[in-house]
């Protein structure tokens, strides 16, 4: 790619195809099972023991035969011989007879002859008490009066009622959230096979930037973007790294981005691409492709590779740079990622209020916020590229056409959803 500027004039779709068209999901390694959360699985995981692997209680109660129970009333109760207790994990478990109860815990291995468990409310307890017991006691004999019947299986988890051995538990392609962790840890799984996280390096220009926290010099600003985009990629999915701004100085801006090529699959820069006297990207960045389009926020764009790593450069201006984020930098990390999906979620609202003017021959986008209840958008704040406000109230961002001009109240328009 070459960084000089033609006055070709590319289109959103053009852009992001060709960005797109040239990245590749990285390479699979396995990873342990909590490194792996929000990765993409590239196996498929099958059960090698049925879960639960043995018949098992649900509840706190009494490990009974269904039959001996038949009839039970809180008048007339069911009177059984408590033979012993059943904790969780145990190995050693008493047989159960005919007229006979095992006390049992949640989770404990239902002890052989028993086909029902009876919740310990539905009991005395073993204290003798009239009321219904609401908690177990610990004890190896007595008696025990239950006090409704139970049906055969009643509150027994069946080895094999989650999931069955051999039985497909994830598909290649899903994204690993915490219940599929959960389902992995279940079944004795302790690594995967997934593609990582991208590691996305974030860097700000501008000589004018300071960092939160640091007082304000006469025509100094607070760098945002830099936070906003790291916290942006955080979102997408990937491994995000903040670098403070760098000066507008083309050689220390390229030193200091190639200091960072050991640690990304992927550069982000935002500022120093426009046409000014002090953008160093672009004086900074031969590889770079830089491109004009015809959208409005974020016109000025680039991208290309440094050292075989993505790099793209985004507008200085805060709604310039996350509105190219979400559709540009977003489908390029979830494309490393290898998700099925890269797109943010889009479909079709009323505008109430309308749009007054977009201008011809660009595609605008303006921040908006969707009613789901109503099925409508707003458009929130101006359209001015620099009101972060705006930005921090808006959901959705509303899509309007290059060949629209004006948009009537109540006519329905594209969105794109930002939650």
């Amino acid at each position: 790619m070459s960084s000089s500027t033609t006055d070709r004039v590319w289109s959103v779709s053009e852009h992001m195809d060709n960005i797109l068209g040239q990245i590749r999901p990285l390479d699979p390694i396995e990873l342990q099972l909590l490194d792996a959360q929000g990765c993409v699985l590239v196996e498929d995981v099958t059960v090698p023991l049925a879960l639960p692997s043995f018949d098992n209680s649900s509840m706190d109660g009494y490990a009974i035969r269904a039959i001996d129970t038949e009839g039970a009333t809180a008048e007339h109760p069911a009177v059984l011989t408590v033979i012993g207790d059943v904790a969780a994990g145990a190995e050693e478990l008493p047989a159960v007879g005919p007229g006979e109860a095992a006390a049992i815990m949640t989770g404990a291995p239902m002890p052989p002859g028993a086909d029902a468990v009876v919740p310990v409310e539905w009991t005395d307890g073993g204290t003798g008490d009239s009321a219904p017991a609401t908690a177990m006691t610990r004890h190896t004999s007595g008696e025990v009066r239950v006090r409704r019947p139970a049906e055969p299986g009643a509150h027994i988890r069946a080895r094999g009622s989650d999931v069955a051995a051999g039985e497909l538990a994830l598909a290649s392609g899903t994204v690993l959230g915490p219940p599929q962790i959960a389902l992995l840890a279940a079944i004795g799984r302790a690594s995967v096979r997934v593609r990582p996280r991208p590691r996305v390096v974030v860097m700000s220009t501008g000589s004018e930037l300071v960092q939160p926290g640091e007082e304000l010099a006469p025509g100094r600003i607070h760098d945002s973007n830099s936070f906003m985009l790291t916290a942006a990629a955080r979102d997408a999915g990937a491994l995000a790294y903040r670098v403070g701004a760098v000066a507008d100085d083309a050689e220390t801006f390229r030193t200091t981005i190639e200091d960072q090529l050991i640690r990304a699959d992927m550069l982000v820069t935002t500022g120093g691409v426009s046409v000014g006297a002090y953008d160093v990207v672009k004086e900074a960045l031969s590889e770079i492709d830089f491109r004009k389009l015809a959208m409005q926020p974020g016109k000025p764009q680039g991208f290309g590779f440094l050292n075989g790593t993505p790099l793209l450069t985004l507008p200085g201006n805060p709604v310039s740079a996350y509105v190219s984020f979400e559709l540009f930098v977003r489908p390029a990390i979830r494309t490393l990622m290898g998700v099925e999906s890269v797109h943010r979620s889009s479909l079709r609202a009323v505008c109430a209020e309308g749009v007054a003017s977009s201008p011809k021959a660009k595609r605008q986008f303006l921040r908006g916020r969707y009613d789901q209840a109503r099925g409508t958008v707003s458009p929130v704040g101006g359209a001015g590229s620099h009101l972060v406000k705006a930005l921090a109230h808006a959901n959705a961002l509303i899509v309007v056409p290059e060949d629209t001009t004006e948009v009537a109240p109540g006519a329905e328009v594209d969105v794109i959803l930002l939650d």
